[in-house]
């Protein structure tokens, strides 16, 4: 068997890009994985197929050998780009060898450990402030559509959810990110007492919607600095949160804040191999390390999970891209003994579903299949179909 083909599709989904890569061996076995463009990584498909370039003629079931090479051809610029390009390659080539074997992807890796796989509602509210149309729901524009979403919620079925911070007082309203340049208050990142206030009553309208049975989860992004996130951790101890996300790139930093919490810490999602998750549980900084699949790749995923377990630590994924992505997480979440819960979007633009299939989802948890490779089907006509412009 040898590599023939690689090739990159991409989607029109609303407010970001659906990318794809396409592995096809000489003997017609295809091999796909998802990857992101869309958030702070132009050049990336330049990457993959510049590296792509190297893997034809070769072949592609030896996957560590192939990974080992491709961070060997990246040695001086190791990490970023370079990483999410050896990351979408690999997990393409994972699916290939899993479907030429007849397997899925988890009992290449081991598992499954289990099969059902516990939801968190991601994003509740923050798509619909801006793209409501988009993804065909009512607006939501105060405090009591917060309480009204949240009864949706676990009127589905969900047992917990994550939400953003919410600024109601803009017109319209929308989602608070200095830590992404959007608004006022970047570069410094400082809290205040109106900011505070916010939150506060927010995360009161998510639990007073949501019941005391579950799980609220609130994602902080870069939006604050040290004082800043210590700040938000008082304000919202009275909720009974699942977790408290930060981003945060220094250890120490984030270790200083766990120690001073009664709220479970979040972090690492935008961290790139066990390297760089090596001094965070090295500090104790997290409670739960969260591990992006198309980001690492599904066989250094598994590593990082590993070295998680050794430090007592559980793993989430980072999850918030399209069914690909889902699918490409549920096997990691399937295969590690060390899983805590599993991130996924549900508001979203209505042909999701057309492009990849679907997850089953019962009572808010995943149901893995056993189907070969991710057990999911691409739609390579419904990709065309809504090329981007």
């Amino acid at each position: 068997m040898k590599i023939a083909r690689i090739e990159d599709l991409h989607c029109e989904a609303g407010w970001r890009v659906w990318s794809f890569l396409k592995i096809t061996a000489d003997d017609g076995t295809v091999g796909w994985s998802e990857y992101n463009e869309s958030y702070g990584a132009k050049g990336l498909t330049a990457v993959i197929r510049g590296l792509g370039e190297r893997l034809l003629g070769l072949d592609p079931r030896p996957v560590e050998r192939l990974t080992a090479w491709m961070h060997a051809l990246t040695r001086p610029h190791p990490g970023g780009i370079a990483q999410m390009a050896i990351a979408a390659i690999e997990n393409a080539l994972v699916d290939l060898k899993a479907r030429a074997l007849g397997v899925p992807v988890a009992a290449l890796l081991g598992g499954p450990v289990r099969d059902r796989l516990r939801l968190y509602w991601s994003h509740a509210g923050s798509y619909r402030l801006r793209f409501h149309e988009l993804v065909g729901t009512p607006p939501l524009r105060d405090l009591e559509g917060c309480r009204a979403l949240a009864a949706e919620i676990k009127s589905r079925g969900f047992t917990a959810m994550k939400t953003n911070i919410f600024l109601f007082d803009r017109d319209p309203p929308e989602m608070w990110q200095p830590g992404f340049a959007h608004q006022p208050g970047w570069p410094e990142l400082n809290v205040d007492r109106a900011t505070l206030r916010r939150i506060e009553r927010q995360m009161a309208a998510f639990r007073e919607g949501a019941g005391p049975e579950v799980d609220l989860l609130l994602d902080l992004n870069f939006n604050f600095k040290t004082e800043g996130y210590l700040e938000v951790l008082r304000a919202i101890e009275p909720f009974d949160l699942l977790w408290l996300e930060i981003d945060l790139m220094d250890p120490a930093a984030l270790a200083w804040i766990r120690r001073q919490a009664r709220t479970p810490i979040a972090s690492c999602e935008s961290l790139f191999h066990r390297r760089q998750f090596r001094p965070f549980l090295e500090q104790q900084a997290v409670d739960v390390a969260i591990v992006d699949v198309p980001w690492n790749g599904i066989s250094e995923s598994m590593k990082i999970a590993s070295l998680c377990e050794t430090f007592s630590v559980n793993c989430a994924p980072h999850n918030f891209y399209g069914n690909l992505s889902t699918a490409m997480s549920a096997h990691f979440c399937a295969a590690i003994p060390n899983f805590r819960i599993m991130e996924i979007d549900i508001d979203d633009v209505p042909w999701k579903d057309e492009v990849v299939t679907p997850p089953r989802i019962e009572n808010g948890h995943l149901l893995l299949g056993d189907a070969p490779g991710w057990g999911v089907e691409v739609n390579e006509a419904a990709i065309r179909r809504r090329a981007p412009g």
